[in-house]
């Protein structure tokens, strides 16, 4: 059976492949820190992840299931990269003192 690769499964191929790398890179800063972080590109992985393989499903494969699948992800990240910003705000001009 030969497996096609067409233009949106490699969207969906390189969503998979950066939405996986992400537990690579909490795994090593991890092991590095030698306690439970999770570092921002952490979250930026699981956004750029989630955008593709949503992407591969609405417009590749057009499977419901798919896109509920990725979209909550996707909108959970988004919030945790929005608190850490604002939060970076909120933190740095009591830091500069």
């Amino acid at each position: 059976m030969p497996v096609t690769i067409t233009p949106w499964k490699l969207v969906g191929y390189v969503g998979t492949f950066l939405f996986t790398a992400r537990w690579f890179v909490q795994f090593y800063a991890t092991k590095k820190l030698k306690r439970v972080v999770m570092p921002m590109s952490f979250w930026y992985l699981s956004i750029i992840g989630s955008v593709l393989t949503l992407a591969y499903f609405i417009w590749g494969k057009n499977d419901s299931v798919g896109i509920i699948q990725n979209a909550f992800p996707m909108f959970v990240s988004l919030y945790n990269v929005m608190v850490h910003l604002r939060h970076g705000r909120m933190v740095a001009p009591a830091q500069e003192r």
